[in-house]
């Protein structure tokens, strides 16, 4: 067991005018299953890559054991599984890696494939199983769950679950249940470390959001009362002074001295309630918040909006799925469940309207007005104040949503090319919370999506019921807000 120690640790991206961490101080434990947490944009990636060595910084990161960053580039295309796996673990034998591809649900064979037939899902368990090989290093894993379906994630969490020294970034919570020991939260005043599980840590914050959020109206109805005082101190001045100029020879100079007296009193306090009203609005800026997101859902004429019949979806002649049935009817929240490659995206696609191979029965109600996330924003580019105006999203409620989402930074001007992956899928999130639709269809909506945010689009379904077909591996937030699901 050793410690790693992070003392004074200081960095920002040239092109940034803020420093992503100042002053940062934390000591990890090389033997604990760590998660790391915290919103879009507050460092967790930099951090795993400063561990590693791959950044220059001011401070100082102390700790005797290599960290290695997954996810590992295999930079020979066309190299062979063996020739990629003892590339990165060379001392290892072949029985060793034939053990870790067991614990994985990968077969021995697989060794003797080219890397880059396998599935993306393949290729995270066998860069895993080889960087978990090499002895003694501190393994730094960034986002594995991102092609991983449900059956993948739960092996890969089985086989965390049995390593030692690991930290882990990943906003599933079941999945970071099943591996993890300790949290290390990045937030905006600095870093908090606490042992247990992600949902532990979730259920804590929760609790003292619920505090906060209480010690806010407070501050808030203090901070009114101080404004109005202030705006009171300051009429009583300006009638003081008018008194002045408006009294007789004999009394001039009394209530003049007087007056003067009574105004300087008055600058004090208000002097004093401004201090204490920006104290009191500094205590805001503080505090990691998860504020409430709201959505307007248009009413369908009739409570069946769509019904699907014996649906399979056909690739190159093949059924891929066994025949699908279910009703969209007002309220329903049905999540498609089921392996990668089983179809659940072409279903949605068939929904939509689009080009898709099928047997079966769909039937889509006349007029439907459909708000549709994809899995991710590639197909997206362009700026995003145009996209707005083309969608007919108003861009101050757009706005309003996304910065409760974490997204402080305008992004309005900019190409959504330029955007993180989590900030692009905010950004496809945002615009479809402020869409009125009668049916939300959301395809794998928490990719890069952080822990906080996936709180606040499991309250908002929770309390808004929108109508919704969607598909998303994350167990915990399927289970809490799906009234259907259909396996697949």
């Amino acid at each position: 067991m050793s410690m790693i120690k992070i003392e004074d640790l200081t960095f920002g991206y040239p092109a940034s005018a803020e420093n992503i961490f100042e002053d940062l101080n934390a000591v990890i434990d090389t033997d604990w299953k760590l998660a790391l947490t915290g919103r879009n944009g507050r460092g967790k990636t930099t951090l795993l890559k400063l561990l590693s060595g791959e950044y220059e910084y001011k401070g100082k990161i102390k700790g005797g054991v290599r960290c290695d960053y997954f996810p590992y580039t295999v930079k020979e295309i066309d190299a062979t599984v063996s020739e990629a796996v003892f590339g990165i673990c060379p001392s290892a034998e072949e029985w060793e890696v034939a053990r870790e591809f067991s614990c994985l649900g990968l077969d021995r064979s697989a060794l003797y494939m080219p890397f880059g037939r396998l599935s993306d899902g393949e290729k995270t368990k066998v860069l895993l199983a080889a960087m978990f090989l090499n002895d003694g290093r501190f393994m730094l894993i960034d986002e594995p769950t991102n092609h991983l379906d449900a059956k993948a994630r739960a092996q890969v969490a089985a086989y965390l679950n049995k390593k030692r020294g690991f930290v882990l970034v990943s906003h599933d919570r079941a999945f970071a249940d099943a591996c993890v020991d300790h949290v290390m939260a990045l937030n905006r005043t600095g870093v908090e470390i606490r042992s247990g599980n992600l949902t532990a840590w979730l259920n804590d914050f929760e609790d003292r959001q619920n505090a906060e959020q209480k010690q806010n109206e407070k501050l808030q109805t203090e901070i009114k009362r101080l404004r109005q005082s202030a705006v009171r101190s300051a009429e009583w001045a300006r009638r003081t002074e008018a008194e002045k100029t408006g009294c007789g020879p004999v009394d001039r100079g009394y209530i003049g001295h007087k007056a003067a007296k009574m105004m300087k009193h008055a600058k004090v306090i208000e002097d004093r309630q401004r201090r204490l009203i920006g104290e009191k609005e500094s205590l805001f800026r503080d505090t990691e918040i998860a504020d409430r997101l709201k959505m307007n859902a248009l009413q369908y004429r009739s409570d069946v909006l769509a019904d699907l019949s014996s649906v399979q979806i056909v690739y190159d002649g093949v059924a891929v799925n066994k025949p699908v049935s279910f009703t969209v009817t007002k309220g329903k929240r049905i999540a498609l469940n089921g392996c990668n490659g089983c179809g659940k995206s072409s279903i949605v696609k068939a929904l939509l309207g689009r080009k898709t191979e099928y047997t079966g029965r769909i039937s889509v109600g006349s007029g439907l007005t459909i708000s549709y996330v994809p899995q991710d924003a590639s197909a997206f580019s362009g700026n995003i104040r145009e996209k707005l105006k083309d969608d007919g999203v108003e861009e101050s409620l757009f706005m309003a949503t996304l910065f409760k989402m974490g997204v402080e930074e305008n992004p309005l001007g900019k190409d959504i090319r330029e955007l993180s992956d989590g900030q692009r899928k905010k950004v496809l999130l945002a615009e479809s919370m402020c869409q009125r639709a009668h049916l939300y269809i959301w395809d794998e909506p928490l990719n890069y999506i952080d822990i906080y945010t996936r709180v606040q689009i499991e309250r908002l379904i929770k309390e808004f019921c929108p109508t919704m077909v969607f598909i998303e591996h994350d167990s915990a937030f399927r289970d809490s807000v799906a009234t259907e699901v259909i396996d697949m």
